[in-house]
């Protein structure tokens, strides 16, 4: 409702100012009540830590403040590794994963052996753990003698890119069958060709559809890097264990687990802002 001024202004109603209003306290209400219960929340729990009876060792072993600051510098120098093989990993896994998911969309019988092939690899490294990946590319293939001497680091980016691609392949065929087949047929009929109709209609739809289960699979690949330790490359989780044998101490973990918070915590925010994003551009126009 608007009140014309007598100037010609707009001006809002007494009953727009009233509803204004409402919806400013019923804002400033919720706040204080998220706040409260926060605060609540918090002591109570730092209260059941703190008196717990072990809660003096677990400081000591855990967070040893000497200890941290002690082994902080080496923990940040194998971060840099681990940030390394995050870069090269995610691109060669956008390139892996969108051509496994385009071979698995081919129609036609001619192109059966590819689309079985793409399945027999999907189907295989989503169902075998990371870390015995890891363990078969990073001991089994130098073993063949075929490789001379590769870095330790580039099998455990390898054994990353093979496991991660068919979690992303899935991700992006699910999205691109999700974009409806009157797109395809509008495509074809305007004398696009198969290739162009994937390239420029239905590959850019589909990943807008799954935008938020794509940027969560980058998050966990973030924090997977970490497990190219266990190849014995020196990344902040091998730097942590070397620092806590030094100190007979826990608290290089801690260190190298924050560090590696602090690298995940703006694509988790990301995530959820895209996906809110999302879920309000779908619900636009959805209510009578």
């Amino acid at each position: 409702m608007a009140t014309p001024a007598p100037g010609g202004v707009w001006s809002p109603s007494e009953l727009e100012l009233a509803r204004r209003s409402t919806r400013r306290q019923q804002s400033t209400r919720s706040v204080l009540i998220a706040l409260i219960s926060s605060v609540v929340f918090v002591v109570v729990v730092g209260w059941a830590i703190l008196s717990s009876p072990g809660w003096e060792d677990v400081r000591r072993s855990f967070f040893n403040v000497d200890v941290a600051l002690a082994s902080f510098p080496s923990v940040l120098a194998g971060l840099w590794v681990n940030i390394q093989v995050l870069i090269v990993a995610a691109i060669s896994v956008a390139i892996l994963g969108t051509t496994l998911a385009v071979l698995r969309s081919l129609r036609g019988p001619v192109f059966f052996p590819l689309r079985a092939l793409a399945t027999v690899y999907t189907d295989l490294f989503r169902g075998i753990p990371l870390l015995i990946v890891l363990y078969l590319v990073g001991f089994g293939l130098p073993a063949l003698g075929v490789f001379g001497r590769v870095p330790v680091v580039l099998w455990g980016t390898v054994a990353i890119v093979l496991t991660y691609s068919a979690y992303i392949a899935e991700v992006l065929r699910a999205g691109m069958e999700a974009v409806h087949p009157s797109q395809r047929v509008a495509a074809r009929s305007l004398g696009l060709t198969h290739g162009q109709t994937l390239r420029i209609v239905v590959i850019p739809q589909g990943v807008r559809k799954v935008v938020p289960a794509l940027m969560n699979d980058f998050v966990s690949m973030q924090k997977d890097v970490g497990l190219i330790s266990v190849l014995g490359a020196v990344d902040a989780v091998r730097a942590a264990q070397i620092a806590a044998a030094q100190s007979y101490n826990f608290t290089p973990y801690i260190v190298a687990a924050l560090l590696f918070v602090a690298m995940a915590l703006p694509m988790i925010r990301l995530t959820d802002y895209v996906s809110a994003r999302l879920a309000r551009r779908e619900q636009m126009g959805g209510v009578v």
